[in-house]
């Protein structure tokens, strides 16, 4: 399992979403974003159908039916019911899946740094698990650190 920290301090997660989407839909992944804020879900999802003016991303809202079909689904809890295996943590606050997931991208702001950091943590020795750290510089995602 590899986590992907990515520390906002310029762009906030909608906008750092899409960037994420499309990577992973171009690999012929899935992915679930997670966040108990329905409205940043909602913003999330405005900004993936929107993610450039020649393409969009689709996505499908949990409880709003044929979960099982979107490349893209957004939800409160971290259940793979669209057989993601790429996670995007979007609020801050770390979740688990009952199986691991390939990837996952968990990010987060000053309000949840200091959880962030307890999570970095929490993972050093844990088998299997590989963690980078990335931050924003310059408009630019640098990597940090790596364990």
């Amino acid at each position: 399992m590899q986590v992907m920290f990515y520390e906002l301090s310029r762009d906030p997660a909608h906008l750092v979403v899409p960037l994420l989407a499309r990577r992973i839909l171009e690999q012929s992944g899935r992915m679930l974003i997670v966040s108990a804020d329905e409205q940043q879900r909602a913003r999330i999802s405005a900004a993936l159908w929107q993610a450039r003016p020649d393409s969009f991303l689709a996505n499908g809202q949990m409880g709003e039916g044929h979960e099982d079909r979107q490349p893209i689904l957004l939800a409160d809890i971290p259940d793979p019911v669209n057989g993601a295996r790429f996670l995007v943590i979007a609020d801050g606050v770390w979740c688990e899946g009952e199986e691991p997931f390939e990837r996952t991208f968990y990010l987060f702001d000053d309000e949840t740094k200091a959880q962030a950091r307890q999570v970095w943590r929490d993972l050093r020795g844990r088998e299997g698990v590989k963690k980078e750290y990335w931050a924003q510089e310059d408009g630019r995602w640098t990597k940090k650190a790596e364990e």
